[in-house]
């Protein structure tokens, strides 16, 4: 009966690394296969990542969303597509978003698979290539799901500090764990948005456990406008890069994300419901990403407004005596120094201003995501409230 959630061949494989037969259900129940989603509920690892708990505040900047809708082509080409939408692929979406990816990242098509959103494949990622006996090393801080996926699994966690300058620590991260299936690296990093370095990368990839795995979590380049990591692709086996669309495009509700890697990983990844979550996407959210994808000085104008907006944010918390930590992207990190980061957040609610939370890692730190200038304004007059 277990095996029937997913295919022989799979659960052949799941069973060979280590996972037991009633690990079989739950890793069906985590794609939604079968009829193990009912028998679950919400697992844990869905609490990772979730909306800001203020969605009536006046201010949002808690949930690293982007402040505006989706970039002016991408609403076009979305509310276009609306009349074909008894269609199930009137002109090929999904073929034109794979070429749009592969015109602007410079990869062939088989290495690309569109998703919708990041969180599935990344959760897909730590079951294809951990397992109990083979672990997921990932930084701390960073984002949790990777980690909280490995936990609901019962497979090993090792958590590594960031380096003194907020990169992700790669040797430590290698000796952490020689025996390790999957590194995670979140670059910039949520929630420091610190850049680790190509560089780093490459000597991660160069030294890692034979048959173990890079994640590169990419989801706040844009925001940065540093080198990325898609061109690693074509030259290894052993490396997946992530993105999504949920960010400087905009589209957190519209859930469109992709990975590139080599077409051995993604056939791998897509095993366990066919490439269904792959190939059955919204066709507005994919005429979305199509248009945004490509449109370089829109993105470019956008990670402009976040710089100013937030170079006007931090200058403010600075003159109020507080520390923040560097940062490349849409968000930055303030140390309350002696006050709880969580009482800190219910103090700027009852303004109606919803900052991000802290990480058990740095109890007194808050994460403020950069919204617009308004957004700011409205935040930095907040704080002056709940810091006298």
């Amino acid at each position: 009966m277990t095996r029937s959630f997913v295919k022989e061949e799979v659960a052949d494989d799941l069973l060979t690394r280590g996972y037991s037969r009633r690990d079989l259900t739950r890793i069906a129940a985590l794609f939604g296969v079968g009829a193990a989603v009912a028998s679950v509920g919400r697992p844990a690892w869905a609490s990772a990542g979730t909306p800001d708990a203020a969605p009536d505040a006046k201010t949002r900047i808690g949930a690293n969303e982007c402040w505006t809708g989706p970039l002016q082509p991408g609403q076009i080409a979305a509310a276009k597509i609306i009349s074909s939408g008894n269609r199930y692929s009137p002109h090929d979406e999904r073929g034109d978003f794979i070429k749009a990816v592969m015109a602007v990242e410079g990869v062939p098509s088989d290495y690309v698979a569109p998703w919708p959103g990041s969180s599935d494949p990344l959760s897909r990622s730590v079951v294809t290539f951990t397992s109990p006996d083979r672990g997921l090393v990932t930084a701390d801080p960073t984002f949790e799901l990777a980690g909280r996926t490995a936990e609901w699994l019962k497979v090993p966690v090792n958590r590594v500090p960031l380096t003194p300058d907020y990169r992700h620590d790669v040797r430590a991260m290698v000796a952490a764990a020689p025996n390790a299936g999957l590194f995670y690296v979140c670059t910039p990093n949520n929630p420091t948005g610190t850049i680790t370095p190509l560089e780093d990368i490459s000597w991660l990839l160069a030294n890692k456990p034979a048959g173990s795995v890079v994640l590169v979590d990419e989801a706040y380049t844009h925001f940065a406008g540093v080198p990325v990591a898609s061109s690693m692709v074509t030259q290894r086996d052993d490396v997946i890069v992530m993105r999504t669309f949920s960010k400087i495009f905009g589209m957190a509700g519209m859930r469109m994300g992709y990975i590139m890697a080599n077409p051995a990983l993604i056939a791998k990844m897509m095993r366990y419901d066919g490439g269904m979550q792959s190939g059955a996407l919204p066709l507005p959210s994919l005429a979305c990403a199509t248009a945004s994808i490509t449109a370089a000085p829109l993105i470019a104008q956008r990670r402009r407004q976040m710089q100013d907006a937030r170079g006007m944010a931090i200058e403010h918390v600075r003159k109020r005596g507080f520390e923040v930590k560097p940062t490349d992207a849409n968000m930055f990190m303030i140390d309350w120094k002696t006050r709880q980061a969580k009482d800190v957040q219910t103090a700027f609610r009852a303004q109606s201003v919803e900052i991000g939370r802290s990480w058990p890692i740095w109890p007194t730190v808050s994460r403020v995501t950069v919204g617009s200038t308004e957004d700011m304004k409205n935040f930095c007059t907040a704080l002056d409230k709940v810091t006298v």
